[in-house]
């Protein structure tokens, strides 16, 4: 929950209006989860400064899609994207020892497998506008709390020191 805290309180305390900090995050979750893997960060940083989001509130979002998601997450998307376009061909995974990962047969069957860069690229384009979606609002609804509870003046010192809600 702390984690959670420092997100609102460093989204919070961006100098921007509420709406724009929250679509820049929404921007990052939709490029952090989008087909670029790899380019997430150069390409938002890319178009944080094109379009002049706010590049901290960009990085967050892109950041969400934290590396023991991207497996069950581009699996998920692959295979939604195979629904989406009705892929004849389904995948056939081999049966893989540890010695057999460093054969050619295993390179071979991975580089035939490249019809599967489509479905992948679909579904994660979908998933992504999906969850950026959500994203947006919630961030609007934080950051909105946040800075109504603490003020504006407040967040600058509360991203090193945010409040304890501990009662007594």
């Amino acid at each position: 929950m702390k984690k959670v805290r420092k997100w609102a309180v460093a989204l919070a305390a961006l100098p921007d209006s509420p709406e724009r900090i929250a679509a820049a995050y929404a921007w990052g979750v939709h490029l952090g989860f989008s087909p670029w893997f790899g380019l997430h960060t150069v390409i938002g940083l890319l178009t944080a400064e094109t379009f002049r989001f706010n590049r901290v509130a960009v990085l967050l979002g892109v950041w969400t899609n934290l590396p023991w998601l991207n497996v069950p997450y581009y699996a998920f998307a692959t295979w939604v994207g195979i629904r989406l376009l009705r892929f004849e061909h389904g995948l056939v995974p081999p049966v893989v020892g540890f010695f057999d990962l460093f054969s050619w047969d295993l390179q071979h069957w991975l580089i035939s497998q490249w019809r599967l860069l489509i479905p992948a690229a679909v579904g994660s384009m979908l998933l992504s506008v999906i969850l950026a979606v959500p994203a947006y609002g919630v961030a609007l609804l934080v950051i909105r709390a946040y800075r109504r509870t603490y003020g504006r003046e407040g967040t600058t010192t509360a991203v090193t020191n945010p409040p304890n809600r501990t009662s007594s």
